[in-house]
């Protein structure tokens, strides 16, 4: 098993038995509600939502898993939940109503979907703040694709994993992620993507969370996966929420000379224990000055896609 995500930023979409998604969910092994296992509470369970989307079910597959779910096995050691399918729309209502029913439970996963199957463009998705007020104690929530995607300012305590993948992530929610508080939260990851599929995240809207008001154990940051890497760059330079980060993120957007300009410039990184900018468009000089002035600091400028007069993409965007 490779590095969890949550512990540290991996590159793109790492694949697993389960397709184009990784087989490991919070550190446990992703499992299939038929499988037979001695400890439920050492699993992440693989449950449905919306079956077929194509075919015009609407209806969740969800509250049947459920049921069975807690049937075979004591509800207080339901610990993780990867919600599957063509989309988790109904996924935040539902859960949120078995909230009595499912106490220990601590981690979630919406739109575990194959890449072989459904573009993360098209992974439904609804308003998430319900999930997050009917679960206090919930510990990691991870969402996988942003079409129908919403969430309002909250407050929680004990979150301390908060992860989109997106191929454009609403900047309607990345403000309302700057205006909410998280107390425990260790590791923010945001794949912003682009505006034909949803994004266009500018660096005003991220400037809540930039300023780290509202999460003070910020250790690993993410802003991944945006056509304005450059921008972005130029604002985390200059970002309050840096001095506390053990890792930075910037990679899989479209990085290039002017944004590494701007954050050797800006404030010091060499607390940094890691500084991500894989598949970055940063020439050979710019990528040795990068080098040559973090030199404690593990960085990651592998996929370098610089061509001159070629154009510049996201790594992931439909």
């Amino acid at each position: 098993m490779t590095n969890d995500p949550g512990e540290t930023f991996l590159p793109e979409i790492t694949g697993g038995s389960l397709g184009g998604h990784r087989d490991h969910f919070a550190g446990l092994p992703v499992t299939f509600l038929s499988e037979s296992v001695d400890a439920p509470d050492k699993v992440a369970w693989l449950l449905y939502d919306e079956p077929d989307v194509i075919e015009g079910e609407a209806e969740s597959d969800l509250p049947g898993g459920l049921e069975a779910l807690l049937t075979r096995h004591d509800p207080a050691l339901v610990r993780a939940l990867a919600i599957s399918g063509y989309g988790a729309s109904h996924a935040p209502g539902v859960l949120a109503a078995y909230a009595d029913r499912l106490p220990g439970l601590r981690s979630v996963f919406l739109g575990l979907a194959e890449a072989e199957q459904w573009e993360i463009s098209w992974i439904g998705q609804g308003d998430i703040t319900p999930l997050l007020e009917a679960y206090p104690r919930l510990e990691r929530l991870e969402v996988r694709g942003s079409q129908g995607l919403e969430l309002r300012p909250f407050a929680h305590d004990h979150l301390r994993v908060l992860r989109f993948e997106t191929g454009g992530l609403p900047p309607e929610v990345v403000r309302a992620l700057g205006a909410s508080t998280f107390p425990a939260l260790e590791h923010l990851e945001l794949w912003l993507g682009v505006e034909e599929y949803g994004g266009g995240a500018t660096v005003a809207d991220l400037e809540g969370v930039l300023s780290g008001v509202g999460t003070p154990a910020l250790r690993r940051l993410g802003l991944r996966d945006s056509p304005i890497q450059d921008d972005i760059a130029a604002a985390v330079a200059a970002a309050p929420v840096v001095t506390r980060l053990e890792e930075l993120s910037l990679g899989m957007g479209a990085l290039t000379d002017r944004g590494a300009e701007a954050l050797l410039s800006g404030q010091p990184l060499t607390h940094l224990r890691r500084l991500d900018l894989r598949h970055h468009y940063l020439g050979e000089e710019m990528m040795a000055r990068v080098r040559q002035a973090l030199p404690g600091v593990e960085v990651d400028l592998e996929e370098a896609r610089f061509e001159p007069g070629e154009w510049t993409y996201v790594a992931v965007s439909e």
